[in-house]
């Protein structure tokens, strides 16, 4: 696809930097930022194209719609799963240890080099976020709570002693990538653009310390359902044996440890024919925390119970926003210790996150003792959550939470 605009590439100290299949060079990202807010021009674009944003978002109508098929990707949109599919561009910029991060810029998405003494390859020092774009009926573009990511962000990269861009910055880079990659987007309801920051510690270490130099990397992908269940009830396991995360530890950051650490628990459950494992906090192997990439919520009485937030957990946007929607509607929702055994008198039990959005949990096995929810679908008061969650992020009703952002 045809994209003009200022021609330029990374600084020549970049210790990260395109391999040598992927070196055409796109918008720098300083150029962006001297068009008025409200506005942000890309040449050979039929329109021109803009950042509001959004605090209420206008109910639409299904059959209301001004995407032309012509700006969209050639894929097949009703089968696309959780997976990675090379997109146009990512977005990167270098930042040094006193936290002064350089100009952003766009390039062609393809491979990168790094320095194999990189300190996010030898000590793990690097943290990821995860969110979503969605097309509206009307053509137009919703983000689902940007600044939520930068912020937990930069809470984690505190914790790994790592510089980040500021709210601002990270949120505007995320424009500028979803703008950049806006024919990947999938159709109303057919998906959405799955997000994917990364914050790098890429400069060379040999000792145990921080990097001397950090790398801030955005890059995108059309995503469907994260579980080939879909919408369906999934079956989870609880894992007596391994744990995600320890009091103390960097459980409650999005570090990328943290999800290595969970692949040989998860393999062995899918292995036995489960969706995936639920834990249990690591010190009474009593409380459930979460599952792999996932919060999880029990009902009981119409009353929603989740595990507390004391820093083995994972602080999920989703599941922050499950909460408000749900006190919202009337629930009465308690963050406190859940026992494994309340799994066995709950009404309904529910995963949130990024990725899977909200999906019903169908069983759960714990100890060779089955437990099942309903094997149908959503429970009653799921259900009522997960409708009005994505109608929000969707654009389809009124956003008087102000949560949304639109990219037109």
């Amino acid at each position: 696809m045809e994209r003009s605009g200022v021609i330029s590439g990374f600084h020549q100290n970049y210790i990260l930097s395109p391999s040598r299949a992927a070196t055409t060079r796109l918008h720098s990202f300083s150029s962006l930022r001297n068009y008025p807010s409200s506005s942000l021009r890309i040449r050979h674009s039929p329109s021109s194209v803009s950042f509001t944003s959004r605090n209420r978002c206008d109910a639409v109508s299904p059959s209301s719609s001004s995407i032309d098929v012509a700006e969209l990707a050639e894929i097949d949109w009703d089968n696309i799963d959780f997976g990675l599919k090379p997109t146009d561009y990512m977005y990167a910029m270098k930042c040094s240890r006193d936290g002064d991060f350089s100009e952003g810029q766009l390039q062609r998405f393809g491979n990168i080099e790094i320095n194999p003494s990189a300190a996010v390859l030898n000590y793990g020092q690097g943290l990821f976020e995860g969110l979503k774009a969605y097309r509206k009926q009307d053509g137009n573009i919703l983000l689902f709570r940007p600044e939520e990511n930068a912020i937990r962000m930069r809470n984690g990269a505190e914790r790994m002693c790592m510089p980040a861009p500021s709210v601002e910055q990270f949120v505007e880079a995320v424009k500028a990538t979803v703008l950049a990659n806006k024919r990947w987007i999938p159709p109303p309801g057919k998906g959405s653009l799955y997000i994917r920051p990364l914050l790098m510690g890429t400069g060379p270490v040999l000792g145990l310390a921080p990097a001397p130099d950090y790398t801030f990397l955005i890059y995108v992908s059309p995503v469907g359902n994260y579980f080939k269940e879909g919408v369906a009830p999934i079956n989870l396991i609880v894992e007596n044996d391994f744990h995600r995360a320890t009091p103390g530890g960097t459980g409650g950051v999005k570090t990328i440890g943290n999800y290595a650490a969970v692949l040989k628990a998860q393999a062995a459950a899918k292995a036995k024919g489960y969706s995936d494992v639920l834990y249990l906090d690591c010190l009474y192997k009593r409380y459930i925390e979460e599952v792999s990439s996932c919060n999880i919520f029990i009902v009981k009485d119409n009353v929603i119970s989740t595990p507390a937030i004391k820093g083995t957990i994972l602080p999920g946007i989703t599941r922050k926003s499950i909460i408000e929607v749900a006190r919202s509607h009337g629930f009465k929702v308690e963050e406190r210790n859940v026992t494994v055994d309340e799994l066995v008198e709950a009404d309904e039990v529910f995963c949130t996150g990024t990725a899977v959005v909200l999906s019903p949990v169908g069983s759960i096995t714990y100890k060779s003792q089955r437990v099942s929810y309903g094997e149908d679908g959503f429970g009653p008061v799921s259900k009522q959550l997960y409708t009005s969650l994505t109608s929000l992020q969707m654009g389809l009703c009124e956003d008087t939470m102000s949560w949304t952002v639109q990219l037109s």
